[in-house]
Formats: C-alpha cells, structure tokens, sequence
C-alpha cells in the first residue's frame, strides 16, 4: 500500500510539473508572439458597432475589379504564412482573397497554444469579426458583393459552416476538414452550395462523420459536393508550394478552383430563406484530443 502511495503521489507531481510547464510554455510564446500578427496582415479592418478592429492579410489579383471574393479562414495555429502562400496563390486565379485573423492578435505554431486559442475563442465573437470583414468587404470597389465565399482549413473550416449559418449572404462554403454539423434542420439554414474536402485516414474526422454530414446536406436540399481522398491524413493541403506540387492537395485545390469557378462564373447559387440559424458550437474534447495526436504523432505531425 505505501508502495501505491508513492506511485501516485510522484504521478501527481509530474502531472502537476508537466500542466504547470505547459502553462508556461504557452505564456511565453504568447509574451514572444506579440509582432507575429504584424507580419502577416496587411490590413486593418474597423469593427463593427463597437467592436475590435479586424487585422487582415488581403491578396488581390491582376487587372481591375470587381472581382469574386473569398474569406480563407486559417487553421487552429492562427494566421500564419501558410495561409498566406494560400491566399497568394488563389489570387493568382482572379480572386480577392482576405485571410482574417480570428484569435484577435495571436498566432503560434505550437499545439498547446493552438488548442488554447480555439477553446478560448468564442464562436459569436468570430462571427462578429467575420461581419465586419463581410461589411468591409462590400464597401470596397474591387469586390463583388454578391460573389462572396468563406472557406476554411481545420478550426477554420468548422468557423466557415458555422459563419454560413449565421450569414445567408455568403455565395459559397468550403471547408477543408473542419468538424461537422450533420443535422438536417441546421444545416438548412445554409445560403449556398457547400465543398467539403476531407482526407479518408483522418482520425479527427472519420469517415462516417463525413457521410453522415453529406446525408444531412442531402436531407435539407444543400447543393454539395463532397469529396474523400483515401489515405489522406488531416491538414493534408498545405502551403502553396506543396499544391503546386500536385498530387492529392493539388487535386483538392483545383477541384475548389473548378467548383468556385461554376459557382462565381454566371452568379452565385443562393439557397436564401431568410432563416439564419443560431449555431454555437459546442468544443468537443473527443475531437480536439485527437486532432491533438494527429498533429503531434500522427500523418499530420509535420512542421507548420
């Protein structure tokens, strides 16, 4: 019995030294990071009705407006140059790109401060930053206002359905393996044709969660299209140099390019009911705890 006693009182200690250390991980990259944002935004965005101001990287495309406008959404580490070298590259097919930054100043590359930012970012404050990008981006000549898409990768992809469901004026959403909503009754409040791309050896977002949301667009009349690539682990689509790489993430892109294309070419596709729904999403432990090992130890574990 003492034996046991002395187990666990040394299991306590490294739990303790090792949450107390995690702690302090995540506070002095949070001290370090402070100008991180300052070098990937180009633009500052008013807020809305007395809210923060929204920092931005904008990406525009050659020759004159208005042009077809996409929200990209970055992933749970923040907005980073991969998201730019993303946003750069869709550019380089006539569309205006705005990649926001969600977190509100910060941005890391290391997982226990991701989860941090997405457990303490709530999802009315992103919805409240993506409308003032929205309301920002239809005051400026070079977009076009009804050809605006939000897309997402990640955290981001699970923000993107949930600003669809909030915002009924959006052309088009995208997500990249984000977490799901497969409710009928939710997912009906969408205003347009959704593209999801989802890797099938992604053990966040299994298989069968993705069928389940396809039957869920299908039930509530959602022009979708969805798409498994086998043997793709999470966060499978990187940074633009691996896309144009090719292979499975340069498939995925250009299919996103072919279906911003047929939506964007003769106007958007609008599924509008004048219904939004109040979607907040719940953080799903499950979820994140796997998401966790992916990035750490899984096929998803590479240098971001």
């Amino acid at each position: 019995m003492k034996r046991v006693r002395q187990i666990l009182v040394w299991a306590a200690i490294l739990l303790g030294v090792l949450i107390v250390g995690l702690a302090a991980l995540v506070a002095f990259d949070y001290a370090a990071g402070r100008d991180r944002i300052d070098a990937v935004t180009n633009v500052t965005i008013p807020g809305l009705n007395g809210s923060p101001d929204v920092r931005a990287y904008v990406a525009k495309p050659e020759g004159e407006g208005p042009f077809p406008t996409v929200i990209m959404i970055h992933e749970f580490f923040g907005l980073n140059e991969d998201i730019l070298s993303k946003a750069d590259l869709l550019a380089e097919d006539g569309f205006l790109v705005i990649a926001p930054d969600t977190f509100r100043g910060s941005t890391t590359s290391l997982i226990p401060r991701a989860i941090y930012q997405v457990i303490s970012t709530k999802t009315e404050d992103v919805n409240v930053d993506l409308d003032s990008v929205y309301a920002w981006l239809e005051s400026q000549p070079d977009v076009d206002p009804n050809r605006i898409a939000v897309l997402g990768f990640c955290y981001g992809g699970r923000a993107s359905l949930a600003y669809s469901l909030h915002n009924d004026s959006l052309a088009a959403t995208i997500i990249f393996y984000g977490f799901l909503e497969t409710d009928p009754e939710i997912l009906s409040s969408l205003p347009g044709p959704v593209l999801g791309i989802f890797g099938g050896a992604d053990q966040s977002i299994p298989v069968e969660d993705v069928n389940a949301f396809e039957q869920g667009l299908e039930a509530a009349g959602i022009p979708h299209q969805i798409s498994i690539y086998e043997g793709q682990p999470h966060a499978f689509v990187r940074g633009a140099d691996e896309i144009k790489a090719g292979g499975a993430q340069g498939e995925a892109w250009n299919e996103m390019l072919e279906v911003l294309e047929v939506n964007f070419k003769e106007g958007a596709v609008r599924n509008r009911n004048g219904d939004e729904a109040v979607y907040l999403p719940s953080f799903d432990f499950t979820y994140y705890l796997t998401l966790v090992f992916e990035h750490a130890f899984g096929s998803a574990s590479y240098v971001h």
